[in-house]
């Protein structure tokens, strides 16, 4: 069956339908990964938007329900070159076919990805529609899609009631665990028996999976968070306790945890105006605070500072990011749309502690006088780069410095 993408410049893309048959108008954008399509698709981040993957072969590894990021595909729509019908792989559960189509997702492929790509960096993210009628009038679809806005997209994606992960040893040594990449207990055990110094450590962290969050409670702000954030924390040992996006801080303090988690989410940060509202109060306190991705947005938006939308946004898992402490660059993942603006930052608040190597734009911040860091990108990769994980260690070693303060 033919399908068609729409964008709102008025080019039109022609190729065939995959997944469900529904027509959808979103937000069109890209990601650079070369695997871990699943989690992209999983990924409460990409809620109101329709994904075009730049690596030409989608799906040739089928869909393996553990590695999901969270229970369902999040987009609108999915764009690829090509969609592998027969997936090669003894994990796989399902094909991208069927769990596209099962969960009402549609979508296009067989279109030049590259030359969709080329020109949303030319000009910038645009909406656009997929559909297979091919009786489209493109004069009635253009104002159609200039309307078109992704909205409260948190309040959409956030869990509906609190729940608790309890941090396990075997959580930590019987991985995978739902989309976690980290090696099994075989492989840590020879990893405990090689005798690696601590300076080896810290330049392998994501093989470091000893339980030094044991005990730790950690309040966990549901904006969109994927799996691998709490499993990351669970994994350390780490209780935790996520709760939806409106809950207020009064609730979060009257828990009494040892630290609070801000996660990542879809949309614009200045949409979640109750959200910044209640985050202003937890600044206020003495928890330590680690922010990723929307949460690392909304928390400089609570303290005063401003965000902005980037031409097309960094959505890939090879972006490079300079720690501005130690010079040393990490390659990430990264699903972001929106940025912090440098030029209202206000040093008494909060400095620059990493920066986007390939653009300048800001990739995290460190609160002055607080116990607080939040992320631009994402050091709970799946499938990966692992280079970040070590941030999660340093979320812990804040908790146990503000208990034993």
């Amino acid at each position: 069956m033919k399908a068609f993408l729409i964008l709102e410049d008025g080019t039109v893309f022609e190729g065939y339908h995959i997944g469900a048959v529904r027509e959808v108008v979103s937000e069109i954008v890209f990601n650079t990964s070369m695997a871990g399509y699943l989690e992209v698709l999983t990924d409460p981040s990409y809620a109101g938007q329709a994904v075009c993957m730049t690596y030409p072969l989608i799906g040739n590894y089928g869909v393996c329900h553990e590695d999901m990021e969270s229970k369902q595909p999040w987009p609108d729509g999915f764009i690829v070159r090509e969609l592998s019908a027969v997936p090669s792989n003894f994990r796989s559960d399902e094909t991208i076919q069927s769990f596209l189509e099962r969960h009402g997702v549609p979508g296009i492929a067989g279109i030049d990805t590259r030359a969709l790509v080329k020109l949303l960096r030319e000009k910038g993210t645009m909406n656009g529609m997929i559909t297979t009628n091919e009786q489209f009038r493109i004069e009635s679809i253009l104002p159609k899609l200039k309307e078109y806005r992704t909205g409260r997209v948190v309040e959409k994606v956030t869990c509906k009631e609190p729940y608790v992960i309890e941090g396990t040893k075997e959580l930590s040594e019987n991985g995978p665990i739902s989309g976690s990449s980290h090696f099994d207990a075989e492989q840590y055990a020879r990893f405990k028996e090689s005798g690696m110094t601590e300076g080896e450590r810290e330049k392998r962290p994501s093989l470091v999976r000893e339980l030094n969050g044991a005990g730790m409670r950690v309040a966990l702000l549901d904006f969109g968070a994927k799996d691998n954030i709490a499993y990351s924390l669970a994994q350390r040992g780490c209780q935790v306790t996520i709760y939806p996006a409106g809950t207020s801080a009064q609730e979060i303090i009257a828990s009494k945890p040892d630290g609070i988690m801000l996660s990542n989410g879809p949309g614009d940060p200045k949409e979640c105006t109750g959200v910044i509202a209640e985050l202003t109060k937890l600044y206020e306190t003495d928890f330590p605070i680690f922010g990723i991705c929307l949460g690392h947005q909304l928390m400089a938006l609570a303290t005063g500072a401003d965000t902005f939308k980037m031409k097309y946004g960094h959505r890939g898992g090879n972006h490079p990011v300079k720690d501005l402490a130690t010079g040393r660059v990490y390659i990430t993942s990264q699903n972001h749309g929106y940025v912090v603006d440098m030029d209202k930052l206000d040093a008494r608040v909060a400095v620059p502690a990493f920066v986007n190597v390939n653009d300048g734009t800001n990739e995290g911040l460190s609160y002055t006088g607080k116990r607080i860091f939040t992320v631009q990108y994402h050091p709970e990769a799946c499938a990966g780069p692992q280079d970040s994980a070590y941030l999660f260690d340093r979320f812990i070693k804040m908790m146990e410095e503000y208990k034993n303060a």
